[in-house]
């Protein structure tokens, strides 16, 4: 029955333009722990953020195996995370450009659109301290990521991230993924900090 209600959303939200990424469950990231292509710089190890209960970074964070929620209001969508020290991620839908001087920050500035029935959004205004991958590849304040989401089945969606950053790479890349849906799975409290003092 959960499955019928669900198709009955994805069915309503095209009918509005725009499709359902999410209401009535979790999704599932298949994990990637590299993204970097062969060419580039041997990865440092040391200090990961994440064991230090940081936020992972984009595209890291949605390339976890961890699962995460979005949430669709007209002007933004949200995804809410269960790992990654609980952050979330704000996507502007409002038709606001990014601001000319952002404040770097874990997990950049958002603004998104929609191209038929896949969201892409663009993400700058990054600070250097994340990683992009668990590899350990680092990056700079001028990364620049492109994702682009789309569902393709009522329990599938496809995952496309670009990577720029030609303050540390010598040209931009493409790495692609899948998660899977959950209907009526909730984020679970995860608190990071409670593992570390243990």
């Amino acid at each position: 029955m959960k499955y019928f209600l669900l198709l009955a959303a994805v069915a309503t939200a095209h009918a509005q333009g725009h499709p359902d990424l999410g209401s009535g469950g979790v999704w599932l990231p298949r994990h990637v722990a590299d993204v970097a292509p062969p060419a580039s710089a041997a990865p440092t190890k040391q200090d990961d953020p994440a064991a230090r209960c940081l936020p992972p970074g984009v595209p890291r964070i949605m390339l976890e195996a961890r699962p995460f929620e979005i949430v669709q209001t007209p002007n933004r969508i949200l995804i809410l995370f269960e790992g990654g020290a609980h952050v979330f991620r704000q996507i502007w839908m409002d038709g606001r450009g990014h601001p000319k001087d952002p404040n770097p920050d874990w997990l950049g500035d958002s603004i998104g659109h929609w191209e038929g029935g896949t969201l892409v959004v663009d993400t700058v205004g990054f600070n250097d301290k994340s990683w992009l991958d668990d590899g350990g590849h680092r990056h700079t304040e001028r990364l620049h990521v492109t994702e682009k989401f789309t569902r393709v089945a009522a329990q599938a969606m496809r995952y496309e991230a670009t990577i720029d950053d030609p303050g540390a790479y010598p040209h931009a890349w493409t790495v692609n993924s899948s998660f899977s849906f959950r209907a009526g799975g909730r984020l679970a409290e995860d608190i990071c900090l409670d593992k570390i003092a243990r």
